[in-house]
């Protein structure tokens, strides 16, 4: 703090100290105003000017600032550009204020604490992570939405925290001041992270802040009771709400365990290279924009989180497909029924503002019109025989009483802005009725006191009126002088008439001069009372929100398979996956007009069809034939209805993808290096029901290490000694057909052409039978490549396949034809057997290695290899 500042600025100076890591917004008079390098910052981000003022002493400090009532237009621009925004606002009345105002810090606004509507997306969860690491390199996270009221909580290492930040995409991260730098090493350093000291994170601490939050004397009602790690870090999250002056928050109402064993298991990785929610390209469809015909921003949400949480529980998948069935074959109750979900519109973020007593009255009144639409859903799903949506009927609650009070106290069309009055409806307060007929009904009021006097005392020319001196007057003439009451106070004398006043005009005075400030307070607090009043309703709305939102996701999905030719699958607990004549459920939809997508059928299981070695030329659809056995698979088990003809999935518990090609420079990783930590992720996690997608393992490094090394995965799981896992292995290797010939689950398919006239038609169906064709220069020359570039590379092409190259099939074809080849992939790298083997590399010819044996060689494959 600098000498001889002026008093504002040490009153500034004292609040920026207090959050030093936000920008803060200083309310004067009638602006917001910031300083020093916030209002460098600010006048960057917003586009405002940037001045200077005085701070005394001849000093000068920057300045920038903006109308206070235009803050939710900035406010937005300052979170989404990821700062933390103070509100400091005044707390006083300026005019009342003896000296400098009296102000405070009324908000702390952050990426992932907010419920400002311009901030928030609405078919998106704002979610505050929380992490906390354990010496054991387990963890524990949790993941709140202050602005739906959304609070869960898991645990895992560290792999399955960074699977469930890709889900949640949190925009926020509290942790310990000492797991920072762990933190960003883990997980990057693009979210905004704050950092609390280590008491936050401990037991102790985390059990008495959600005890007391959630008033209970244990967590065994959340079924959470044992995860130490999850319990600690949602106890730091709830901390940073406090912290962020967010104290009203009675809409969190339970902690929810996210049960890993329910779910999907879809690695960051596979969310990526999918496509699920994001798009590697900006411009991209992805296949919630297929999927989201949702009519409520809630039921967008939720379609994200079953997205990305798809189930392995055959009942309840099957719940879904047969809600998804009545809504196609019933359209009349479908329609009814997306009728109200519109009307219902986000009713979950609206509950949430009345929790904490931030609803504006219009807001309070879309409460209203969505509980009565509430009610007429119940009605509709009565109507049908669906088991399930019976069960949903039973489990909304009209709320039949508060929406009777909702509409009672407040008026039919309430603005946004309470300041502007008209909210409170005739007859709710006596008091309040009176006064608006007085402020708005003064003539009249008058008038009627003018007869009544006038009558009553028989002075015919009796005249009321008002001046600043003395206020409202009765005028008498002096002819009627002897008429007056004794009652009346003489207040003035004029040459031809005396002016007076009495009780019902003073009483009526000090009413109306004071009438629209009186009304405002008045409609404050019953608006008031009505909030309080509500947040006993608080669980059983959001009961009906998520309950709500899950019909509306179901809607959506049977809109999209009505529109998109979708078919119900058949869910069963064998190890087969068989679809007929599926279709990628994005790519479908992005083809040139009049362009019909080639569909094609995809069988795996673990005994006689595991792995698929799918060869094929480059923008034939191999990869495409890969993401949407995938796709399908997904869209089955969340709930949705496929894009095939017929689709029976045996229950799939993870789904793995390596695709495309990518690096991390930031981190000293190539693209290899990236490809080959996909690729030991995968291997060291599968299980029986696995699928695995692999697209073109190996081509990072040379020819033979991308063999080998293709030639050994593939191998690995075809023999590994518990999981049959099923893969799809699409690869530029054509050498790779040769395993077909000795791993009796390993068969070959391709992606066909047709050569015409010295050109190539891409067919994309997938034909039985390997191929040993690329089309690589083909497809150079389609894309323009200089003409004597492509005619030398083909002679070159032609002269290495006539090369020592050309060996490498033979080779190949051989060391997978001996009698007894060693099998490497399950020993452990020190193991007696493998530096025996090691040794004798050494003194053998590379011709005759096998691939396992040629794989020993490479240390970048030892990650793989267990």
């Amino acid at each position: 703090m600098e000498k001889n500042e002026t008093p504002l600025m040490k009153q500034y100076n004292m609040f920026k100290a207090k959050y030093p890591d936000a920008l803060l917004l200083f309310r004067v008079g009638d602006f917001y105003e910031t300083f020093g390098k916030d209002a460098v910052r600010a006048s960057k981000i917003l586009g405002i000017v940037l001045t200077r003022r005085s701070n005394g002493a001849a000093s000068e400090v920057e300045l920038a600032g903006f109308p206070y009532h235009a803050l939710d237009t900035y406010l937005p621009k300052l979170v989404r550009a990821g700062h933390k925004v103070a509100i400091c606002d005044q707390l006083e009345d300026p005019k009342l204020a003896k000296t400098i105002v009296k102000r405070g810090v009324t908000e702390l606004v952050t990426p992932g604490v907010s419920y400002n509507d311009q901030i928030l997306e609405t078919r998106k969860n704002n979610f505050l992570a929380s992490v906390h690491f354990s010496a054991q390199n387990l963890g524990g996270v949790a993941f709140l939405d202050i602005s739906t009221g959304e609070f869960y909580v898991a645990q895992g290492d560290i792999a399955y925290i960074d699977k469930l930040f890709q889900s949640f995409s949190p925009s926020e991260v509290v942790l310990e001041k000492n797991k920072l730098q762990q933190f960003k090493s883990e997980f990057g350093d693009k979210i905004l992270c704050t950092t609390f000291e280590d008491w936050v994170f401990t037991p102790e601490f985390s059990s008495d802040i959600l005890l007391k939050h959630f008033q209970t004397t244990s967590f065994k009602g959340f079924g959470i009771e044992n995860m130490k790690e999850g319990l600690i870090a949602a106890g730091a999250a709830m901390h940073y709400l406090f912290e962020t002056q967010h104290h009203h928050v009675s809409h969190i109402t339970k902690l929810s365990r996210i049960e890993e064993e329910n779910y999907v298991w879809l690695d960051k990785f596979t969310i990526r290279n999918l496509e699920l929610i994001d798009s590697l390209n900006e411009s991209a469809v992805t296949l919630f924009d297929i999927m989201d015909k949702s009519i409520s921003p809630m039921g967008s949400r939720m379609l994200r989180k079953w997205l990305l949480l798809p189930l392995k529980d055959k009942n309840l998948i099957e719940e879904r497909h047969d809600i998804v069935s009545s809504f196609i074959d019933n359209q009349a109750l479908t329609q009814s029924l997306s009728e109200q979900i519109k009307i219902i519109g986000d009713l979950e973020r609206l509950i949430s503002k009345v929790a904490v007593l931030r609803a504006n009255p219009r807001e309070l009144m879309q409460v209203k019109k969505a509980l009565y639409a509430v009610s007429e859903i119940k009605k509709i799903l009565s109507q049908s025989e669906n088991q399930s949506l019976r069960k949903i009927k039973s489990q909304l609650n009209d709320a039949e009483h508060i929406r009777g009070r909702i509409k009672k106290v407040l008026v039919q069309d309430p603005p946004a802005n309470f300041q502007k009055g008209g909210v409170i409806a005739k007859g709710v307060d006596n008091e309040l009725d009176e006064l608006r007929q007085i402020a708005f009904s003064g003539k009249d009021y008058l008038t009627s006191i003018e007869n009544n006097e006038a009558l009553r005392t028989g002075i015919s020319s009796l005249k009321i009126g008002f001046n600043a001196v003395f206020g409202y007057y009765l005028e008498v003439t002096n002819v009627h002088k002897h008429k007056v009451p004794k009652n009346w106070i003489r207040k003035q004398t004029l040459t031809n008439a005396e002016r007076y006043i009495t009780e019902e005009l003073k009483e009526y005075e000090a009413k109306i001069l004071g009438a629209e400030e009186k009304i405002l307070a008045i409609e404050q607090r019953i608006f008031n009372e009505l909030l309080t009043s509500m947040l006993e309703w608080i669980q059983p709305i959001q009961l009906n929100a998520q309950l709500v939102a899950k019909l509306d996701v179901l809607y959506s999905f049977s809109v999209t398979a009505t529109a998109y030719n979708y078919i119900r699958p058949q869910i069963n607990t064998s190890y087969a996956i068989d679809i007929q004549n599926g279709r990628h459920p994005v790519i479908e939809h992005r083809l040139p007009a009049g362009e019909k997508y080639i569909a094609n059928s995809m069988y795996l299981d673990n005994e006689k069809q595991q792995i698929l070695m799918i060869t094929g030329p480059n923008m034939s659809g191999k990869s495409a034939l890969l993401r949407q056995t995938a796709l399908i698979v997904l869209l089955a088990q969340m709930g949705s209805f496929v894009p095939a003809e017929a689709a029976s999935i045996g229950l799939v518990d993870k789904i793995f993808t390596r695709v495309g090609a990518s690096d991390n420079i930031s981190s000293g990783e190539s693209t290899f290096m990236v490809e080959m930590n996909e690729t030991a992720s995968i291997l060291n996690n599968i299980s029986s029901r696995s699928l695995i997608l692999l697209d073109e393992i190996g081509r990072g490094t040379s020819t033979y290490d991308g063999v080998s090394i293709a030639w050994a995965i593939a191998e690995f799981l075809h023999e590994h000694p518990q999981y049959k896992a099923k893969v799809l292995f699409a690869t530029h290797y054509h050498e790779l057909n040769q395993m077909a010939e000795t791993f009796k689950r390993i068969k070959n398919f391709h992606v066909s052409v047709k050569e015409i006239n010295n050109k190539v038609l891409f067919l994309r169906k997938l034909v039985q039978g390997g191929t040993e064709h690329s089309f690589g220069i083909h497809v150079a020359r389609m894309a323009g490549m200089p003409q004597e570039v492509v005619k030398r590379a083909d002679e070159i092409l032609q002269k290495l396949e006539k090369s020592e190259h050309g060996n490498l099939n033979r080779n190949l074809v051989s060391s997978a034809k001996k009698e007894n080849p060693v099998q490497l992939s399950f020993v452990t790298l020190d193991d007696p057997l493998l530096l025996q083997i090691k040794e004798d590399i050494l003194n053998t010819d590379i011709n005759t290695l096998t691939p396992v044996e040629a794989l020993m060689k490479l240390n970048e494959i030892k990650g793989l290899i267990k």
